[in-house]
């Protein structure tokens, strides 16, 4: 079977509440779960727990774009020393130069979260009545052995609801496992398949639901194999450096989102590989290719083709890593003239 079918079919078998483990063998995702069990002891109890960033971020006339961040330890910046420091911050920030508006910032990832966990936190980021949320979550559905399928329903289920509220929503799919360096080889490349097939998977079900992706496997994974500054004090989660990797990634794709920065407005570019594409065939080439965003597209008027929905793949260009100007929320914002 090829990857694009396989990942079609197992963000169909989430769709109507199968098991999924079939579409990847049980045994590699119990030889991966007992691996990250492993790689858990190994490390310890994590103590590096982050502080949210919630806030007023840019000083900009006009009424502020409210970001909700939502997901696991790699959205909360699990290890940071300071909320300046996390992908949430880091986020608004960089959303506020490119909107030239304030941007509020509603925090409600937590380290440790599952997939389960998401709808407790779409009900706190919805009292907000967010524009936007990002949000990164899988890592731990493979430590509790959630099921993929499993976990794709319940982020799809996510996307929908935020997306009934009128909320703009991206999602940075499941990274590559196989760089996480207590886990050796051959085993290495068993997680990287997963997390690719994974990703795929999470892929269609996101863009379906009406919301759009970043890989983040492959673009942290080149700079995780070949700079160690990209670690945590753990080993397993990324380092200031990697959080801010991940936020640049996200950044074009989360303005784009909510219609600000010229990239939101660019033309597709082949040369760069941008193409409209079928959306199982762009999830597969999105898995493997840094930063890509994969985003609902439309050919002579029409969603859908012979392959299924058409999309955009595109490969976005960042954004220089934001000042960070948080604003007390008694702090007046000027009226836009």
């Amino acid at each position: 079977m090829s990857k694009a079918r396989a990942a079609k079919r197992l963000a169909q078998a989430a769709a109507f509440g199968g098991g999924g483990l079939g579409l990847i063998g049980a045994m590699l995702y119990g030889v991966l779960s007992a691996e990250a069990e492993y790689a858990k002891r190994l490390i310890g109890p994590m103590r590096y727990y982050p502080t949210r960033g919630d806030g007023l971020y840019g000083r900009y006339p006009g009424h502020p774009i409210t970001l909700a961040m939502i997901g696991d330890s790699s959205a909360a910046g699990y290890g940071t020393s300071s909320p300046d420091e996390t992908p949430g911050v880091l986020l608004a920030s960089g959303l506020a130069e490119l909107a030239q508006r304030p941007v509020r910032l509603v925090d409600v990832s937590k380290t440790g979260a599952k997939s389960i966990d998401l709808a407790g936190q779409v009900d706190t980021a919805l009292l907000a009545g967010p524009h936007v949320a990002a949000i990164l979550i899988g890592v731990n559905d493979v430590k509790a052995q959630v099921p993929p399928s499993a976990s794709v329903r319940l982020l799809d289920s996510a996307v929908r609801r935020l997306r009934a509220a009128n909320c703009e929503v991206v999602v940075g799919t499941c990274p590559d496992l196989g760089v996480v360096r207590p886990i050796m080889p051959p085993l290495r490349q068993v997680a990287r398949t997963w997390s690719q097939r994974l990703a795929a998977a999470q892929t269609i079900a996101v863009v379906e639901a009406g919301g759009r992706t970043v890989s983040m496997g492959s673009l942290l994974s080149e700079a995780f194999r070949t700079n160690p500054s990209m670690w945590g004090p753990d080993n397993f989660h990324p380092s200031v450096t990697g959080y801010a990797a991940a936020a640049a990634a996200l950044l074009p794709s989360v303005a784009a989102a909510v219609g600000v920065g010229t990239e939101s407005f660019a033309n597709l570019e082949s040369f760069r590989g941008e193409a409209v594409l079928p959306i199982a065939e762009a999830a597969v080439q999105a898995a493997r290719t840094a930063g890509t965003e994969v985003a609902a597209a439309q050919v002579a008027g029409n969603d859908q083709g012979p392959r299924g929905r058409w999309v955009h793949l595109r490969h976005r260009r960042r954004h220089p890593k934001p000042e960070v100007d948080r604003i007390d929320d008694a702090t007046p914002i000027p009226a836009a003239t």
